[in-house]
């Protein structure tokens, strides 16, 4: 039992547990628990945690990135004005978006490890500019700040591919989870990530390449949310500006329900997955109840504040019972 609570992923696995049993059987006979239903939450989960397992593996080694939003809809406006304004095939400009969401992750790991500033104030301002930038350019450009996107059947087939009601995206969200285990828990890397995030100074001392790993990790999230960006684009055959304003918060929510500390060093990629999905199980468990969807706020910032709390008591536990 004391090796169970010492898993960062116990307390959100026994929320979305208990959560999705409430919601059974209060939506009992509307369909939540049908294929379709399922289907519904792993959608809403599947976009939010493309992004949301860099952005929790970057807390885990310390830092945050919050300006994953702006970098959604710059990538889908890039594809849009691309294809849309300018005619060039879908397939080059899905490699500009990739490349832009690599630079912005990079800008900002430089900028942090470089000045020492606080990420979560250097990212922030970075998502205010990047969202001004893109609106800014879109409307100097074509006067418009979303526009339908041009797309083909292989980058419809790649990513807005549909088996019934279920998205594509969950496959890649799985893909996303897989590699994320096996980046933090099988590889040197991994090691590093929590040493960075546990003790900076001492992982320094010895010998982890902390800002490598810093910067490596907000290139990651970069490419993940502009990943976001043109999945949405493609799937909702539009690019928008303000795509993606949603996740600047929720992708960090979703990490700390799932085990990962605010101050880093600890957490784990099912905790983060099994907190994003808790996320879809609220928001459409909502949904089929017929309550107003303002509740979705009311669930998330009890479970957020019960996490954090717990988070802190299981880590105590942890470190006191060795």
């Amino acid at each position: 039992m004391k090796n169970l609570l010492r898993r960062p992923e116990f307390g959100a696995f026994a929320a979305f547990a208990l959560t999705y049993v409430f919601f059974a059987f209060v939506t009992h006979g509307a369909g939540f628990v049908s294929i379709n239903g399922a289907a519904g939450w792993l959608n809403l989960a599947a976009e939010l945690g493309i992004v949301a397992i860099p952005v929790g593996l970057l807390m885990i080694a310390g830092e945050f990135d919050l300006s994953i939003g702006s970098t959604v809809g710059a990538a889908s406006m890039v594809v849009a004005i691309g294809t849309k304004f300018y005619g060039y095939p879908i397939w080059p400009m899905i490699g500009l978006a990739l490349v832009l969401g690599a630079a912005i992750g990079l800008t900002n790991g430089l900028v942090v490890v470089k000045t020492n500033l606080p990420s979560f104030i250097v990212t922030l301002a970075t998502n205010f500019i990047v969202i001004g930038a893109t609106m800014g350019i879109s409307r100097l450009i074509a006067n418009i700040t979303s526009s339908s996107i041009v797309t083909t059947d292989s980058a419809r087939m790649v990513f807005a591919a549909r088996w019934g009601q279920a998205n594509i995206s969950i496959l890649w969200w799985v893909i996303a989870a897989l590699l994320g285990a096996w980046v933090l828990g099988r590889t040197a890397f991994g090691n590093w990530i929590f040493a960075t995030g546990g003790n900076l100074q001492a992982a320094r001392g010895a010998g982890v390449p902390v800002e490598r790993v810093k910067i490596s990790l907000f290139v990651a999230t970069g490419i993940a949310a502009a990943f976001v960006g043109i999945l949405q684009g493609v799937q909702w055959n539009s690019g928008n500006a303000t795509y993606g304003q949603g996740y600047v918060f929720q992708a960090p929510i979703v990490a700390v329900i799932g085990g990962v500390l605010l101050g880093g060093g600890y957490g784990s990629v099912t905790g983060i997955f099994l907190g994003t999905a808790l996320f879809g199980v609220i928001s459409t468990g909502i949904f089929y109840t017929g309550w107003n969807t303002d509740w979705i706020q009311l669930f998330l910032g009890g479970l957020l504040a019960a996490a954090v709390l717990a988070n802190n008591y299981v880590r105590r536990f942890a470190l006191t019972s060795r």
